[in-house]
C-alpha cells in the first residue's frame, strides 16, 4: 500500500520519541500539559505592578484566542504545597460564569481571588485583600466587573430577599450615580446595566482605597496598583479601566 506524505511524517516523528514515551499517541504527546515553576518570594519581589498587569493582558488575549496553556495543577499543588507567593488579588462576581484562572490564563499559585456577588467590597473582602498584598506580596488589586452580572440587574430593580438585601444596597451608591436619557432605569436596559456595572467597579475601588489605611499607603509608595477591569463574557475579552 502506498505510503502518503502525511504518513510518512508520522512514522518519522513517531521515530524520534523516547521509548518511554512509545505509548503515548501522537496527539497526546502534542498535548501534554506544562508543570509551571510556582511563582517564588524572590521572582515576586522582582515583578512590578505593570509587569503583573501586562502580564494579565497578554493571558486574557491567550483566553479569547483559544490558546489556553495547558498546565499539570497535579504538578503544580505539590510544587506549591511550601508557600505561595500570587501576583495579584482579583476582587470578582461569585457568577460561575466568571473562571477567573481561565480568564487571565493563570494556573495555582498565582492569583488570590475574593469572589462575591457584584464583586462589593465590605470588611472581610479588605482584610482578604490586605493579607494578599501585605503579608503574601502580591502588587497588584484588580475588580473584575461583568456584563449581564445578575447582582446588578437585581439591585437596579430592588430585589428583597433576606441577606441578599444588605449586600445589593452596597450597589446602589453606583445605581444612583449613572444617568439614562430615556428614563429607563430598570434590569432590562442593557446599557444602564452596562453603566451600574463600570460605577459599582469604581465605587469598589473608592471604597478599597478610603477604608484601608494600608492598601492606600501601599498605593501611594508605588507598591501596588488598584485598578478596574470589565468581563465581556459574550467576547471573553477583559477591558482594564483607567
Amino acid at each position: 500500500m502506498k505510503i502518503t506524505q502525511i504518513g510518512l511524517y508520522l512514522i518519522t516523528l513517531a521515530a524520534c520519541i523516547p521509548d518511554s514515551n512509545k505509548k503515548l499517541r501522537l496527539a497526546d504527546r502534542q498535548l501534554m500539559p506544562l508543570v509551571e515553576t510556582v511563582l517564588t518570594e524572590e521572582e515576586q519581589k522582582r515583578l512590578t505592578p505593570d509587569m503583573i498587569i501586562d502580564s494579565l493582558k497578554a493571558g486574557n488575549k491567550r483566553f479569547v484566542n483559544g490558546s489556553l496553556t495547558l498546565r499539570d495543577h497535579s504538578a503544580q499543588v505539590r510544587h506549591a504545597v511550601l508557600g505561595q507567593y500570587p501576583k495579584a488579588v482579583v476582587l470578582a462576581c461569585i457568577d460561575s460564569r466568571v473562571t477567573v484562572e481561565d480568564i487571565f490564563d493563570k494556573g495555582i499559585g498565582d492569583l488570590f481571588i475574593a469572589k462575591v456577588a457584584g464583586n462589593v467590597v465590605n470588611e472581610d473582602i479588605l482584610g482578604s485583600i490586605e493579607f494578599g498584598c501585605k503579608v503574601a506580596g502580591a502588587k497588584v488589586v484588580i475588580v473584575l466587573g461583568h456584563e449581564y452580572c445578575g447582582a446588578i440587574k437585581s439591585a437596579i430593580d430592588e430585589v428583597k430577599l433576606g441577606n441578599v438585601t444588605n449586600l445589593l444596597a452596597k450597589i446602589k451608591p453606583a445605581i444612583d450615580s449613572v444617568l439614562v436619557v430615556d428614563k429607563n432605569r430598570s434590569g432590562k436596559n442593557k446599557d444602564f446595566v452596562h453603566s451600574v456595572c463600570l460605577q459599582n467597579v469604581h465605587l469598589a475601588i473608592r471604597t478599597i482605597r478610603e477604608k484601608s489605611q494600608i492598601l492606600s499607603e501601599m498605593e501611594e509608595k508605588g507598591e501596588i496598583k488598584i485598578v478596574g477591569a470589565d468581563y465581556d463574557m459574550e467576547t471573553g475579552v477583559v477591558t482594564f479601566l483607567e
